[in-house]
């Protein structure tokens, strides 16, 4: 068999000899075909959305993580480097300071601090001694520089006024590339002398070498004007222009991108205070996306399969659906007319039905077959000992019981209803509450305490009716916060005979204008989104049966607070007091 003839279905070549009036009921082709567009449009309308919100969503964080990555590593880099410049300009500040002009401007004290300064920190290279005229009086090193004058040097006039100067790049008397860190000291006469150290190259820019970047990323350091200060990859040797425009001056990291030739670049800089540093990260942005990218090309392959396998299960799904519209049509074709005579006679019949009927026989009904069900699987080795399927069906038992119970209450604002007394634990109760509602208040990360005085006794009350009354209570207050709201309940002796429980919220609160309606049957402020004005007055009712009260106090925009009395003495059923 051919993969078409396995694909077609067996309807596909038939034609009804004898349609009447019921044509549209024969065309299967079309009919398959329809529901094979809606099968697939509803799979793939929210998978197709999912996956392009998806794409852009992790595409914007992908490039947000990429960005705050990139400023990571600036902010570090700044930071290393100013602690680098900062530890040697304040280790040559201190070394010093117990040395006068004449002490310091010995060749041998000179040596003494040179070589401790080398030994406990590193990264110079030589040192000097320049006098207030400029000239450099001492001098340990590897060139020959003493006796050179710097009084008409930028850097000598800026440590003057500033007290201590580290300096761009520059080439010097000595026509290489490097750096100095200078310290003034006044003296008592009023003159002064400068400390002036090179710092080693070398180490200084081993700092950016060890900056873990990914790819063919690359860190350095450029001068206000734009001019390179240490080694890079591929931008360009030192003292030359940067090939990127100079950023804006900032102490802040800033992360921009900007537009090469084969690729847009990802640069992160800022600025080194106290010197005329900025720190450039550099990243091309296919190398940094490469992770993500990778991520979304499985995606795609896991998309495109389940395409596949989702078109399988419409097919399939699709075809034995109107196979079985088929052969079903097939058995009754010539009854349809009958039918349609019939509809129109039980239709009469429908509308005669009550409105009870229409809630308490589907219940009846639910409740009897479900009870079959249950019967049934207790006789069957198979599925008795199946809990979770036993669970179901006595969840659905349950739920009718319930449903009915509420059908008793709304019929209860005309007439009474039995109370059945036991004993509760109130905490315990609103804890059992609770339980039902714990996904909510998680999900919504809504923040519920509960306080309860010592003492509070065990007492007789119905335990349905309080279970309704603060289930439909909390229900409000789930309702009218927001999330992240707070929800206190508290639970305290009144009077020596009523416990009270409050359920208080800080969600929006009722205007004072609707808090004496709040109790009336159908009085709501949530019509429009489905309120039925039902719930606080059932609540009310039961509470007033169960021989207590509810007070309110609420504050519009800051919360709500419901006040429940239960008696310790329970209420006696009518009956009871009768006789």
């Amino acid at each position: 068999m051919s993969l078409l003839n396995w694909l077609k279905p067996e309807f596909w070549d038939y034609k009804a000899s004898d349609k009447g009036p019921f044509e549209y009921h024969f065309h299967f082709r079309s009919m398959w075909k329809k529901r094979i567009l809606l099968l697939a449009l509803a799979a793939f309308g929210p998978f197709s959305c999912l996956a392009i919100f998806d794409y852009l969503v992790t595409k914007h964080y992908a490039e947000k993580e990429i960005h705050l990555r990139t400023a990571q590593i600036v902010s570090s880099t700044t930071r290393t480097v100013s602690f680098y410049l900062n530890q040697r300009k304040t280790a040559l500040d201190l070394i010093s300071r117990p040395y006068s002009f004449e002490e310091i401007s010995s060749d041998q004290n000179l040596l003494d601090i040179f070589h401790s300064l080398k030994r406990t920190i590193g990264g110079f290279s030589d040192v000097g001694i320049i006098n207030s005229s400029g000239e450099q009086v001492g001098y340990v090193g590897y060139y020959d520089l003493k006796g050179d004058n710097y009084a008409q040097e930028t850097w000598f006039a800026e440590t003057v006024a500033q007290g201590s100067y580290i300096s761009e790049v520059f080439l010097g008397h000595r026509n290489i590339p490097h750096m100095i860190i200078a310290i003034k000291h006044d003296q008592t006469d009023g003159s002064f002398y400068l400390l002036r150290a090179t710092i080693d190259t070398e180490s200084f820019n081993q700092l950016l070498s060890q900056t873990d970047l990914e790819g063919t990323g690359d860190a350095f350091l450029i001068n206000h004007a734009g001019i390179i200060q240490t080694p890079t990859l591929s931008h360009g040797n030192i003292l030359e222009k940067s090939p990127f425009p100079v950023p804006p001056y900032s102490e802040k990291v800033r992360v921009n991108e900007t537009t090469a030739p084969h690729d847009k670049i990802i640069y992160g800089y800022a600025h080194i205070p106290g010197t005329p540093y900025t720190t450039l990260i550099l990243g091309h942005k296919s190398e940094l996306m490469a992770p993500w990218l990778k991520t979304r090309f499985i995606v795609i392959v896991f998309i495109l399969i389940s395409i596949l396998f989702i078109m399988f299960i419409v097919h399939a799904l699709a075809t034995r659906l109107v196979n079985e519209i088929y052969t079903t049509d097939k058995e009754r074709i010539l009854t349809l007319r009958e039918v349609a005579h019939t509809n129109k006679l039980a239709s009469i019949g429908r509308l005669a039905a009550g409105v009870a009927h229409e809630i308490n026989n589907p219940l009846a009904i639910i409740n009897e077959k479900a009870g079959l069900m249950k019967d049934i699987l207790s006789f069957s080795s198979k599925y008795s000992g199946d809990q979770k399927l036993v669970g179901s069906i006595d969840s659905i038992l349950n739920s009718v019981e319930r449903c009915g119970t509420i059908t008793k209450r709304l019929l209860g604002f005309a007439r009474h209803l039995d109370v059945k007394l036991q004993p509760i634990d109130i905490k315990a109760v609103i804890e059992d509450v609770l339980g039902f509602l714990g996904k909510e208040a998680e999900y919504r990360s809504i923040n519920v305490n509960i306080e309860v005085e010592s003492d509070i006794a065990i007492f007789k009350t119905d335990r349905g009716k309080v279970q309704q009354i603060f289930l439909n209570l909390i229900n409000n207050s789930f309702a009218a916060m927001s999330d992240g709201g707070h929800l206190n309940i508290k639970i305290i002796h009144h009077d020596n005979d009523f416990i009270a429980v409050s359920v208080e919220d800080d969600g929006c609160g009722i205007p004072q204008a609707d808090l004496e309606r709040i109790f009336e049957p159908f009085f709501s402020t949530k019509t429009k989104i489905g309120g039925t004005g039902l719930g606080l007055p059932i609540t009310f009712g039961l509470a007033k049966e169960l021989g207590g009260d509810i007070k309110v106090e609420s504050t519009f925009g800051k919360g709500t607070k419901f006040t429940v009395y239960l008696p310790l003495t329970p209420k006696e059923p009518k009956e009871k007091q009768e006789d």
